[in-house]
């Protein structure tokens, strides 16, 4: 892979990161969802501020020159901000996807659901199990 895999994050299996920070979590997708996809044409967030979010469930796409991917929510919560700069600006998925990247903030609605989530070691694995 291309670059490593952030140890202050938490991820998922469907290759999304969190950033957990008190009782908000900002989320994006990992590098090894960046090189599968390849280049990002379009990220949709069909969700809005304030909207509610259910874990395991689509909050928008993600759309590349090989193929449209879901985002999905990595736990419950509220919707409060989503990353505008995506709309105009698709391509920054590809140049920074741990940054200015970052999809959409959740308010968490249960925090023993980021108990469910992989650690660093945990997603390294997952990944290499994948490939």
């Amino acid at each position: 892979m291309k670059s490593d895999i952030p140890q202050d994050l938490v991820y998922t299996k469907d290759h999304e990161w969190a950033k957990v920070s008190g009782n908000e979590i900002t989320v994006g997708i990992t590098a090894f969802a960046v090189e599968q996809l390849g280049d990002i044409t379009l990220v949709t967030i069909d969700a809005k501020p304030g909207d509610a979010l259910t874990a395991g469930k689509a909050f928008g796409t993600i759309e590349s020159v090989k193929t449209l991917s879901d985002l999905y929510a990595p736990v419950t919560g509220k919707l409060v901000k989503v990353n505008a700069d995506l709309d105009k600006s698709p391509e920054l998925v590809n140049e920074d996807c741990y940054g200015k990247a970052w999809m959409v903030v959740i308010e968490v609605a249960d925090k023993g659901e980021l108990d469910k989530l992989l650690s660093a070691s945990a997603y390294t694995d997952h990944v290499k199990a994948s490939q």
